[in-house]
């Protein structure tokens, strides 16, 4: 606050041209006071010692009010853009004391300069932004202990996993090229494991992802994702090849099947199966054709092609040996109906057409004349796989499967049966059936006759369910 200059107030500061001179009527009844000499030159003008001292508009005021002085608008902008030049003194303060010694002018404060606006709005936007993380922070804090707290209640919070050991045997195939995430799938599809993310989890504790290799591995239904880890990453001892050869196949597909199992060469296979004396077969078997037993096989890692083909005519001769076939000639005559009997029908009428296979065999009548007239071996002869023979395929006497042209049995099997065939065919039903047709072919549906003309039609039957369904019955 500006002080009071010797009782009377200073002119004014304003651009306008100075007024009238007027005179405060109690000026009169005042004394002049020695200070009343003229001032000197004030900073913002020349002289001022012609302007009368109470220039200004006509306004009201009180009686001796002690004076407020305001700075020209033209000083305050100097003063705030000079500050850093002069210390933050003010340039009037300075003037005006060296001219007035007797009063000063007191600022409130300083007028800040640029640069110091600009600090403190770095400042507070620092300070916003510390409190701010403070908060999130803290939030995160409140959210995790909290969770943390509640998880045990919860408990749908935990990746299912299997108590183990498990229960089963199942083959489990890595193939090349596999990550862990394709076989944790892999694995939850065959209950092998509870939750891909269980075997992940267990997958990463043992680092072993860079560690997984191609193969079959022995597993269990349900077992602890730590211990399948364990079986994958394994040394060699607990990995196999696995081999799945499946029903109706003939010799060369099989070969195939165990070829692409184990990695091994075809023709090696190819060479072993044309030489049936290595495997102690009765003298007319030409090839391993019927004795290479369907199933599923796990073959260790170093097993060589001749003990592969060993393990399936093993099985093979095990099944003939447990329906009381030890003859290895009846052997070979029972595994020939038995691949007939799996290419003509399924597994619940297998003993209906082996009865009827051996009606025509050993009861031969005027209508059949012990021919056994199956498509499937006249297939068989031709290398081919159809339900359609030609009647010029069927006259075909030259080929060696054709029971349509030759009576009896084909020369040989023409497929490898499984144990359910062999029994059947070794143990037939007896019925008074000559005639079979299986009439649907996706429910496997067959009809039985016994005089020619009942078979027809059943035929008729067949046919229309092959216009039915169109691309079926080729």
């Amino acid at each position: 606050m500006s002080k009071h200059v010797n009782g009377h107030a200073p002119a004014p500061a304003t651009d306008d041209v100075p007024g009238t001179a007027w005179a405060h009527p109690d000026d009169a009844a005042h004394p002049a006071h020695p200070d009343d000499a003229p001032h000197g030159q004030p900073f913002d003008q020349d002289s001022h010692a012609n302007v009368p001292h109470y220039v200004a508009p006509d306004y009201e005021a009180p009686l001796y009010e002690e004076p407020t002085y305001e700075a020209p608008q033209d000083e305050l902008a100097a003063a705030a853009h000079d500050a850093d030049t002069h210390n933050g003194e003010h340039q009037y303060e300075e003037i005006h004391q060296e001219e007035h010694g007797d009063y000063e002018v007191d600022y409130a404060e300083p007028l800040p300069s640029r640069r110091n606006s600009r600090v403190s709005k770095r400042v507070r936007k620092r300070r916003r932004s510390l409190v701010f993380l403070v908060i999130v922070l803290l939030f995160a804090a409140v959210v995790y202990f909290a969770f943390q707290a509640v998880k045990p209640m919860l408990g749908g919070f935990e990746t299912p996993d299997y108590p183990g050991p498990g229960t089963g045997t199942v083959a489990f195939v890595v193939p090349d090229g596999a990550t862990g995430r394709s076989i944790a799938s892999e694995l939850k599809s065959e209950d092998i494991v509870a939750s891909e993310q269980a075997f992940l989890n267990a997958l990463n504790d043992a680092e072993g992802a860079a560690s997984l290799q191609p193969g079959t591995f022995e597993m269990r239904h349900q077992m602890k994702a730590s211990d399948v880890v364990s079986v994958l990453l394994a040394v060699d001892g607990n990995k196999v090849h696995y081999a799945a050869v499946a029903q109706n196949l003939r010799i060369g597909e099989t070969l195939q099947v165990l070829a692409n199992s184990t990695g091994l060469p075809v023709s090696q296979f190819e060479e072993l199966a044309n030489q049936p004396a290595l495997f102690d077969l009765p003298p007319q078997a030409k090839n391993l054709e019927g004795y290479l037993a369907p199933g599923e096989y796990r073959f260790s890692i170093d097993i060589d092609a001749k003990s592969v083909l060993e393990e399936l005519v093993t099985a093979t001769k095990t099944s003939l040996i447990n329906t009381g076939v030890t003859d290895p000639s009846e052997q070979y005559r029972i595994l020939t109906v038995a691949s007939i009997i799996e290419f003509e029908g399924n597994e619940a009428n297998y003993a209906m057409i082996s009865g009827a296979i051996e009606n025509r065999i050993n009861k031969p009548n005027a209508e059949t004349g012990g021919r056994l007239e199956s498509d499937a071996t006249v297939a068989y002869g031709l290398g081919i796989k159809t339900y359609n023979i030609t009647a010029e395929q069927k006259a075909d006497k030259s080929n060696p499967y054709n029971t349509f042209a030759n009576p009896g049995l084909p020369v040989g099997p023409i497929g490898s049966p499984g144990s359910k065939a062999i029994e059947a065919a070794a143990h037939p039903e007896a019925n008074p059936y000559y005639f079979w047709v299986t009439i649907d072919l996706d429910t496997g549906e067959t009809l039985y006759a016994a005089t020619f003309a009942e078979h027809q039609a059943n035929v008729a039957k067949y046919v229309a369910w092959c216009d039915a369904n169109q691309g079926k019955c080729e």
